[in-house]
């Protein structure tokens, strides 16, 4: 069986493709197709508050891609997301009802505690540990989200407007930051998390530039260095000479800097990068929505 999805982020847009794999009581899941397009609405919305018309239409070609790909694909089932920046945009339910209009596509807009329960959803916790206390962050071009889980239950959640694309126009202010270090310090004093478990695109790649693959942990030291060796290259050499993506070059030392500051708040030394997001959740969930489904028919 086949799934899709759509993140429609800050920072960039993905249409994520895969096969699921049903056994006894579990499932696997494999990618066959990703598609990674650099449509930043955040760009627009942090600074203008609204999408740009431009960015509309690559949108909406960018669906009805989704749409023949989609049909090509022999897809069960999909469902398409939108986080931080259509969150915000003043005409962001316009942009939507045009989107629907031209492709048929329905865009839900979700949260943070939304974004952080579709990635949790993968169960991907459980290739460590299934009882430990764990404080999943994942960081994105508007906001970075953090969910405590201690024994495979969600214990607190937060979002802050702290994310790539505000940093890199110098749109967070000192304030902001306090705000996240003392959430994350109270957080560390009553629950002592063992571990960060951290997701999104840039400590994807920060993590592969590391040399690690194979699910080994991250060090807090280890990640703290390799931000160091990127700062001393300009934006142009780091796509040059490092081989990064222009709109991740840009990016990528302030997200090392969240990661880092959030480790070294919550007194963590290891993170766990299982290289997943909210696309993959959205795939598991439509899985199980697919299995009660069948089960449900089968009663009837």
């Amino acid at each position: 069986m086949r799934f899709a999805a759509i993140d429609i982020g800050s920072n960039a847009v993905r249409l994520l493709f895969c096969d699921v794999y049903p056994f006894q009581d579990d499932f696997m899941v494999k990618k066959t197709s990703l598609v990674r397009l650099p449509i930043r609405l955040g760009e627009d919305v942090f600074i203008n508050g609204v999408i740009s018309e431009t960015n509309i239409q690559k949108l909406i070609e960018t669906l009805k891609g989704f749409k023949s790909l989609s049909s090509v694909y022999e897809i069960v089932d999909f469902r398409a997301c939108a986080t931080s920046a259509m969150r915000e945009a003043q005409n962001g339910k316009e942009v939507i009802s045009a989107i629907k209009k031209q492709t048929g596509i329905d865009i839900e807009i979700i949260d943070g505690e939304q974004e952080a329960e579709l990635i949790y959803n993968t169960h991907i916790a459980e290739k460590i540990d299934k009882k430990g206390t764990f404080l999943y962050v994942d960081v994105g071009g508007g906001s970075t989200e953090l969910t405590l889980f201690n024994n495979g239950e969600k214990v607190v959640s937060k979002s802050f407007k702290i994310g790539t694309i505000r940093l890199k126009n110098d749109l967070v202010k000192e304030e902001k930051w306090k705000s996240l270090k003392k959430w994350v310090q109270n957080l560390s004093e009553n629950h002592q998390p063992s571990m960060v478990i951290a997701t999104g695109g840039n400590i994807n790649k920060l993590y592969k530039l590391c040399g690690l693959k194979d699910y080994a942990l991250f060090e807090y030291d280890d990640l703290k260095q390799m931000n160091k060796f990127i700062e001393k290259y300009s934006v142009d050499e780091r796509v040059r000479k490092l081989g990064l993506k222009p709109d991740r070059a840009d990016v990528i030392t302030h997200a090392a800097k969240i990661y880092l500051d959030v480790m070294k708040w919550a007194n963590v030394k290891q993170t766990f990068v299982p290289k997943v997001g909210v696309a993959d959740g959205i795939i598991h969930q439509l899985y199980r929505k697919h299995e009660i489904n069948v089960v449900q028919k089968e009663i009837l």
